[in-house]
């Protein structure tokens, strides 16, 4: 091997293991200090507060501002979005991390509303006024609702006003007929 790559070998190698000295411990170390009080910055990934995203309105999103979804049929909290159906890997969940017990109500949502449920695992999901919460994979950042309106796994994926109802895809307005099971007729 020559200098020059014997060099840009060495280089790579190096900050290979810089980046893996600084993943292992920026995750490491919130995770094994408290698991009860996990670092500051996780709490973003389970706070739920209220934002304007283009197109839907003023819908909930989580702590890093990443709209919330709900699946018509999971009314009632029942959990059909999971691993084993290949759902998460779409519509990743907002399961709570060990050792917290509760999301963190963020601004502008009713916090009676935010909960929890348990899933077959033990594991627990925020909820709002009983819907499992959601993100998108398709969302790259904040302020974008793309999975708005999108049927599949059973259910039509749904934005959420502060209220506890869903939005429909067609108007951006909340629905409390079809969509959330209300007697609209």
């Amino acid at each position: 091997m020559s200098a020059p790559h014997r060099l840009y070998a060495a280089f790579l190698a190096a900050g290979s293991l810089t980046l893996a000295a600084c993943g292992s411990s920026g995750s490491g170390t919130a995770a094994s200090s408290s698991p009860s009080a996990p670092a500051a910055g996780a709490a973003a990934a389970y706070t739920v507060s209220a934002a304007a995203v283009p197109g839907v309105g003023t819908v909930l999103v989580n702590g890093s501002g990443m709209t919330l979804y709900l699946l018509t049929s999971e009314k009632g909290g029942t959990l059909t979005c999971n691993d084993d159906n290949g759902c998460t890997k779409v519509w990743p969940d907002t399961e709570l991390p060990s050792g917290v017990t509760a999301p963190v109500a963020g601004s502008g949502i009713d916090a009676s509303k935010l909960s929890t449920i348990k899933g077959p695992s033990g594991s627990l999901y925020i909820t709002y006024a009983g819907w499992p919460l959601y993100t998108f994979s398709g969302d790259s950042g904040p302020g974008q609702a793309h999975g708005e309106g999108i049927q599949s796994f059973g259910g039509t994926w749904e934005t959420l006003t502060v209220a506890g109802t869903p939005v429909t895809a067609a108007t951006g307005s909340s629905s409390s007929t079809s969509s959330s099971g209300g007697s609209g007729y």
